[in-house]
């Protein structure tokens, strides 16, 4: 098994997740965070899916509003090894814009996965 990590775009979750569900992907843990890449943040301009302007600080008269940290979404995927590049690959399909700040995608090995409920283990447990 392999957990697959997306951080995306605010407006793009509703997509990634309806289009995983759509090929058998129902179940993932989504969470709202911060971050930023190689670009060191953004200008508030240039964010038309800022929604938390407490995290907006001022940088001088000059620099005007800048995001420092950018609201991303963060969607995390359990699932067999063999479905690991069909999640990728739609992933990437409905969150490629070619901009900055399209977001990332991590691979990790997932060594075991328990239903709390059932006791059920290993890929029944992961529930896809």
């Amino acid at each position: 098994m392999k957990e697959i990590i997306a951080v995306i775009r605010p407006n793009h979750v509703k997509k990634t997740i309806d289009a995983l569900s759509s090929v058998g992907f129902p179940a993932m843990t989504m969470a709202e965070c911060f971050g930023r890449g190689k670009q060191k943040g953004y200008f508030a301009a240039n964010m038309p899916d800022v929604v938390d302007m407490e995290k907006v600080i001022k940088e001088g008269e000059k620099m005007g509003l800048y995001l420092k940290y950018i609201p991303k979404r963060l969607i995390s995927v359990v699932v067999e090894d063999g479905d690991v590049p069909l999640v990728i690959g739609l992933i990437m399909k409905v969150n490629r814009t070619g901009k900055h700040g399209d977001g990332k995608i991590f691979v990790l090995p997932t060594e075991e996965a328990v239903r709390i409920r059932t006791g059920e283990t290993g890929e029944i447990a992961i529930g896809n």
